[in-house]
């Protein structure tokens, strides 16, 4: 055994060892004998086009802000899935609705309506107060504010209101009532699905002249549509020809923020009976004998 100099026995000697990247092309079949269980595939997608364009937001929201299952099979949920908007659908007081493509490249695609409730500067929810009584808001910070109607308290007053919407759809696509699906909510916009006629936008009933038979079926279907809503204790509190799609030979129901409790609004029977007055005005104008006071004496039957 050698020593060093002070007095210890030498220690052993290593070389420092510096890696060096072999960039010769790999031989035929060298990677034949992996275990294919640490093998996957990859797609690498482009840079989005424009700024019409943006990831899709199905996987950044919490799961209660997606739609109740079982989904249906258009609804895409892929991660590298791209939106795009597509323009404008309807513009009104509280909200713009717009027409918005999600698809997978390479992959499946659907066309969805993206409603979103506007800034406190040019929003304007009409009679909000009397719809909102019987509500409850959680923070009293936010009902000061929106009491007093300060930006702040006009900005919770918007996410309530696309709240509410979501809740009522959801709720009511669980009931069964015709209603758009509701694909997702992202603060005050909602995704729901696009109700169409022979591959274009649904006309409002408003919009349409039906034959005598398929106006006796739409008041039929709007009628047990009224109804399962009363059954639950719901009124929409906003009915019309204008709020009701007519997507072939179905009715939908659509523009739902409003829905009221049938008991905790103390203003709730004014409103049933007045979506029961707007409705049978409409459908008495083309020849059905129907009756606003008939109907709501029907409906406050299945209520109680």
């Amino acid at each position: 055994m050698t020593h060093d100099f002070d007095g210890f026995p030498d220690e052993p000697r290593f070389e420092r060892f510096t890696p060096t990247l072999d960039t010769a092309p790999l031989e035929h079949g060298a990677l034949d004998s992996l275990d294919p269980s640490f093998v996957f595939d990859f797609q690498a997608y482009d840079d989005l086009e424009s700024d019409t364009q943006r990831w899709s937001t199905w996987l950044s929201v919490e799961p209660l802000c997606r739609g109740p299952e079982p989904r249906p099979d258009w609804v895409v949920t892929s991660q590298g899935a791209i939106d795009t908007d597509l323009g404008i659908l309807k513009t009104g007081k509280e909200a713009d609705v717009f027409l918005l493509e999600r698809a997978e490249p390479g992959g499946p695609s659907v066309v969805m309506a993206a409603k979103r409730y506007r800034g406190e500067e040019t929003r304007s929810f009409h009679r909000s107060a009397a719809y909102t009584e019987g509500r409850r808001t959680r923070r009293s910070r936010d009902a000061r504010a929106m009491a007093k109607k300060t930006a702040y308290g006009r900005a919770v007053a918007a996410g309530q209101w696309a709240t509410a919407e979501w809740e009522a759809l959801k709720r009511l696509w669980l009931l069964g009532v015709p209603v758009p699906y509701p694909v997702q909510i992202d603060g005050t916009e909602i995704l729901m699905e696009f109700v169409t006629d022979d591959g274009f936008g649904a006309p409002r009933l408003a919009q349409t002249r039906p034959a005598r038979p398929l106006l006796e079926s739409y008041y039929e279907q709007l009628r047990d549509a009224m109804a399962e809503l009363a059954r639950n204790g719901l009124v929409h509190g906003d009915l019309s020809p204008y709020n009701l799609l007519a997507a072939g030979e179905r009715l939908v129901i659509i523009d739902l923020p409003q829905m009221v409790d049938l008991v905790g609004n103390p203003q709730a029977m004014d409103f049933l009976l007045r979506d029961c007055a707007n409705v049978c005005g409409w459908f008495r104008a083309r020849g059905l004998e129907v009756d606003e006071h008939d109907l709501y004496g029907e409906l406050l039957a299945h209520a109680f």
